[in-house]
């Protein structure tokens, strides 16, 4: 069996806000959860603005730039254990459209820009809805586990 206990997955977050409004997709997360912010997992050879920059234009058809770096956190209990990157985006290009859903493992139903404040009601935590709402205090640190920032 391969010794695979040395392994960390990373995963990349991206958070785009224009107007009040933050980008969202619908996509089952958990048996309570199916809206997420964009994203996923960093591919073999792939830097961390690349997966980033990927992973938008797959699931919501719009070209970003990284603006800054909101949070790392981990999941050590996952397995294999997660770094979560977060990072607040800019539109380049590119207008809003459904994803093909080739490269998904999990589908994407919807996409969708919402006003900040009613996160709660696409079933993100409170944490996180305020941290948004606060312009996400501390951006650029390390946050401990990924629950600290309600995701």
């Amino acid at each position: 069996m391969a010794e695979h206990h040395h392994l960390l997955r990373v995963r990349v977050t991206g958070v785009l806000i224009e107007d009040g409004r933050i980008l969202i997709v619908k996509q089952r997360v958990s048996a309570e959860r199916e809206w997420s912010l964009p994203g996923g997992k960093v591919e073999t050879g792939e830097s961390l603005e690349r997966a980033m920059v990927r992973e938008m234009e797959e699931e919501t058809g719009l070209q970003v730039r990284i603006a800054k770096l909101l949070y790392i956190c981990d999941k050590p209990e996952a397995d294999p254990p997660l770094v979560h990157v977060t990072f607040l985006l800019e539109r380049v290009d590119g207008d809003i459209r459904m994803p093909s859903n080739e490269y998904e493992t999990t589908m994407i139903h919807d996409v969708r820009m919402v006003p900040i404040a009613e996160l709660p009601s696409y079933q993100f935590s409170e944490t996180f809805t305020r941290l948004a709402l606060n312009g996400f205090p501390d951006a650029g640190s390390y946050k401990g586990h990924k629950s600290a920032i309600g995701l």
